[in-house]
């Protein structure tokens, strides 16, 4: 996170994705289990099952326990956000170093709501990992038993010839992105699943990803905008329980067909149709989180592709303000910190975009510094990078066409109105077309970062964030 190293985490997700095939395939394998427990090698197994069409099932490495320190529960993104209150002059010295020492207490992918434990719950409402797997913690027993029995239903799929092709389908991906709503997961999943449709040859848009989030409500607190983290979702009935809520309501396709050769519906027959009452993670369906789902797709001059966003856990919706502008998540950053960045201010963080990047990092420290500082309610952003799925305020992120290939948002100039609106989703430059076309015709490409390895091919390769960010979209076109 905040260094160049970031810039290969998305790299990671299509050189995991190629390793595995040519692994698999190289050696004429009759099924593969992957395990994953991260952002990137998570969505590359799937992309790498969905392309070879082999036998395979997915287990996640499983979730950390929470940490805890005078009486709260701590995850990664705690120590993130302490930086910005350490900044701010809200916590001494004492307090930061406690919280960085318990933040992360033992083994296990980052305990809310992020980008893992998101995927993991999306690839087990998508039928590709065995019921109850996505929220298990890494350091319990019942985590070694259910790879156990993974290994077993992957023999069996073999046997039976079950492909991911007849479980990875428009209709099981609409389960998943449904489940994502539901459990208020990271913007990251509209990334993967758009590149892992791609993979399955199955249409899938951003615009199909809206329509979804209209109509699925936000049944689970959650960090990191709530107040739980995937350790209690599992003592309180877990993804299971959250799909027999979406499948009793009409929102989920029951007749899907899972790695074990059972339907959805057949899988979830058992669970009852609304959660225990002795807890309060998961939410009756008539008293919701919110009424729908928190991933919303923008649109407007500055993303004419699109662009995604968090449209939950903040006070205000719309916000108009003068832009800040940045050319790298590193002189952002510096500016927070700096106190530079006042309430009402717009950031602009570009040239972080798929190609720009390369790699598209993600805004973890910019994010929870402007979290930590008390401006988290008051200040917009606004990046064709992405966000960590530790991520929430008024962020907007995957913003395209990017800055590298001459997007909007590489024409923006210091103190330009920008208009952020999670209600009307728009993403808007306050400017006359007449003034952009006078600054496109005078804006130049900026050369390559890298012209060498593997960051200079992805550059060269990468799609759209729009479309999933893949490096094998029309090679040959």
């Amino acid at each position: 996170m905040g260094t160049e190293g970031m810039k290969y985490s998305l790299v990671s997700r299509e050189v995991i994705a190629d390793s595995i095939e040519t692994a698999c395939n190289g050696q004429s394998m009759d099924g593969v289990l992957a395990i994953g427990g991260c952002d990137k090698n998570m969505p590359g197994a799937m992309i790498a099952m969905a392309r070879m069409n082999i036998p395979a099932i997915f287990v996640y490495g499983g979730t950390i326990k929470p940490g805890h320190y005078e009486g709260r529960d701590l995850t990664v993104v705690s120590a993130f956000e302490a930086v910005g209150q350490y900044s701010a002059g809200k916590i001494d010295d004492t307090e930061l170093t406690e919280v960085e020492r318990h933040s992360c207490p033992g083994a296990g992918s980052c305990g809310g709501m992020f980008t893992a434990n998101t995927m993991s719950s999306a690839f087990e409402a998508m039928g590709m990992s065995l019921m109850y797997s996505s929220t298990m913690a890494a350091e319990d027993a019942e985590k070694a038993d259910s790879a156990a029995k993974s290994a077993a239903v992957l023999v069996d799929a073999i046997r039976a010839q079950r492909l991911p092709r007849q479980i990875i389908t428009r209709e099981s991906i609409e389960n998943a992105l449904s489940v994502v709503m539901a459990v208020g997961g990271s913007t990251n999943a509209v990334l993967h699943f758009l590149a892992i449709a791609h993979a399955a040859e199955v249409p899938l848009t951003l615009d199909d990803i809206e329509t979804i989030r209209a109509r699925v409500p936000v049944l689970c607190d959650l960090k990191p905008s709530g107040r739980y983290v995937a350790t209690d979702l599992h003592k309180a009935g877990g993804i299971p329980q959250v799909m027999k809520m979406l499948l009793t309501h009409g929102l989920l396709h029951g007749d899907c067909m899972t790695i074990t050769g059972q339907t959805i519906a057949e899988v979830l027959a058992a669970i009852p149709d609304e959660p225990r009452p002795d807890q309060d993670v998961i939410r009756p369906w008539d008293n919701p989180i919110y009424p729908s789902g928190h991933l919303g797709v923008l649109r407007g001059n500055l993303a004419a592709e699109g662009a995604v966003a968090k449209l939950t856990g903040i006070k205000h919706r719309q916000i108009t303000g003068p832009a800040r502008v940045f050319e790298s998540e590193e002189a952002c950053l510096d500016a927070i910190l700096a106190k530079t960045i006042n309430p009402g201010d717009v950031i602009v963080v570009r040239y972080e975009g798929p190609k720009g990047g390369p790699g598209m990092r993600e805004m973890l420290a910019p994010t929870s510094a402007i979290i930590g500082a008390g401006l988290g309610d008051s200040v917009g952003l606004i990046t064709d990078g992405r966000f960590s799925g530790g991520t929430y305020g008024m962020v907007v992120g995957h913003v395209a066409p990017e800055a590298f290939v001459g997007g909007t948002i590489a024409l923006v100039q210091e103190g330009d109105s920008i208009t952020i609106d999670a209600d009307a989703r728009l993403l808007q430059l306050n400017v006359s077309e007449e003034e952009l076309s006078q600054r496109r015709a005078h804006w130049q490409p900026p050369q390559p970062r890298y012209t060498k390895g593997i960051l200079a091919k992805y550059a060269k390769l990468v799609s759209s964030s729009s479309l999933g960010a893949v490096t094998d979209l029309d090679l040959f076109d």
